[in-house]
């Protein structure tokens, strides 16, 4: 008998038409049941996406808002000299609200010193023939000592002064005069303020050229500090005409709670040095701007939550939106009691219309006229300890923080997802199986069939040898 590979070769029958029809009607509506099912929580998900990621935008904001430092900023504007500018300056939040002139009468600076004249050749000339130790000090700080080893040269005297690991700002250059004067050993010190000048001493007479002074073998010294322009010197500025001396460039609460810098010394004129003038304000800008983002965040999540529960949506009637919606309102209508004349978060220019959203709105007062007669308490009304931003900040962490209901509903729709994806396997499987019972089933019949054709063609053999047989034409 013939091996039968194909479900219908041996009877001539389409039995895979059979067998394909047969799992497709059992397959096709399970498995658009499942596919409708998986859509629909994906589609759920998504709002639920949607409604989170508003949520989460406005949480930003808020912890913004809750922040009393987001309302202590202040700006410092300055109006230079002419002829360029001055200072600069960095206000801090305790600063109070004024007008200051400030004029640079003095910018510190550091000593300098130059070796004497013919004093070395050219920069190959040996510094020591045996060698020594250098000390370097300014002030009663800085200090560092310098090795010279025998038969070092200028340069690379130079050299061993830049590169010490100790070094603590002395930078050492040479400059060739081209003249009798031969070549300059210049060092410049970083540490600036009266009384800083730069000292060196050895503790060998072949080293006195470097030194700039020493009592005991070497008063005179070998490096010259000149007085009139290389000594160490403070900055001096003043600030509506008070003079503040300090040993850097640096103010820090020359103007109390706001550092100043001096950058340029101002020009005298018949002994009236030039001032820049500073103003410095309440930031309304950045308050106005924070305000603003909190306005469109929330109205963004108003108009999210209208959206997601319309008919049709997924979200429509549920319950935890409504509730979320409702929290929200009361949040905003928090009464507020350590802010001053604000009652609510409504009394500095913020209004909600009938639809739920926020706007700025000067039916009580405006944000400008809050900020012109109560711009510390505007801070209060938010990260007071009662503040909106304080109330909402907590509310809206219920709902997106892990173990939040949003994100809890995710994990839920998630996890949902993967059961019908695991519902789509196993329904291939039974699939699989099933096609697998059908073969067995119409393998038998197949053959059956097939015998049975073979019988009957040669029953119609015989029969056909038969004397007298006549076939009939069908």
């Amino acid at each position: 008998m013939p091996l039968i590979t194909s479900a219908g070769i041996g009877s001539g029958l389409d039995l895979e038409s059979i067998i394909s029809a047969s799992i497709s009607a059992e397959r096709t509506p399970k498995l658009q049941s499942l596919l409708l099912k998986q859509e629909s929580l994906k589609v759920e998900l998504s709002s639920i996406g949607e409604i989170k990621s508003a949520v989460s935008k406005l949480q930003d904001t808020i912890k913004k808002l809750a922040d009393i430092e987001s309302f202590g900023k202040r700006t410092a504007n300055i109006t230079q000299p002419t002829t360029g500018d001055i200072i600069s300056v960095t206000p801090t939040s305790d600063i109070s609200v004024g007008n200051f002139n400030i004029a640079v009468k003095q910018l510190a600076q550091g000593s300098r010193a130059v070796s004497t004249d013919g004093a070395f050749a050219d920069s190959s000339a040996v510094v020591s023939a045996s060698g020594g130790t250098l000390t370097f000090t300014a002030g009663t700080a800085k200090t560092f000592d310098l090795s010279v080893t025998a038969g070092m040269t200028l340069a690379e005297l130079r050299d061993a002064i830049n590169d010490s690991s100790t070094n603590f700002g002395v930078t050492a250059n040479i400059v060739n005069t081209g003249g009798s004067a031969g070549s300059k050993l210049v060092l410049t010190s970083s540490v600036t303020g009266e009384g800083n000048d730069l000292v060196i001493t050895s503790d060998t007479s072949e080293l006195d050229a470097i030194e700039t002074y020493d009592v005991t073998t070497n008063p005179s010294g070998g490096m010259v500090i000149d007085q009139t322009k290389d000594k160490a010197q403070d900055a001096i500025i003043t600030v509506d005409g008070l003079q503040v001396t300090n040993s850097t460039n640096t103010f820090k609460d020359a103007v109390q709670d706001m550092t100043i810098t001096a950058k340029q010394k101002s020009v005298e004129n018949a002994g009236v040095f030039e001032t820049a003038k500073l103003s410095v304000e309440y930031d309304r800008e950045s308050v106005t701007t924070l305000i603003d983002e909190f306005i469109a965040n929330y109205n963004n999540l108003v108009g999210n939550i209208g959206f997601q529960t319309r008919i049709g949506k997924p979200l429509n009637g549920d319950a935890s939106m409504r509730a979320l919606s409702d929290q929200l309102v009361n949040a905003l209508s928090t009464p507020l009691t350590d802010a001053g004349t604000f009652g609510s978060i409504f009394d500095i220019g913020i209004g909600m219309k009938k639809d739920g959203y926020l706007e700025k709105s000067s039916l009580v007062r405006s944000l400008n006229d809050a900020m012109d007669n109560n711009f510390d308490d505007i801070g209060k009304a938010f990260a007071g300890t009662n503040g909106v931003a304080k109330q909402m900040e907590t509310l809206l962490a219920n709902y997106i923080d892990s173990d939040g209901l949003l994100k809890q509903r995710e994990t839920d729709l998630n996890e949902r997802i993967k059961d019908v994806d695991d519902d789509k396997i196993s329904l291939d499987q039974r699939m699989v199986d099933m096609e697998a019972s059908l073969r067995k089933k119409y393998a038998g019949l197949d053959v059956l069939l097939a015998q049975m054709k073979q019988t009957q063609a040669s029953l119609g053999a015989q029969l056909a040898n038969l004397p007298g047989f006549t076939k009939t034409k069908s």
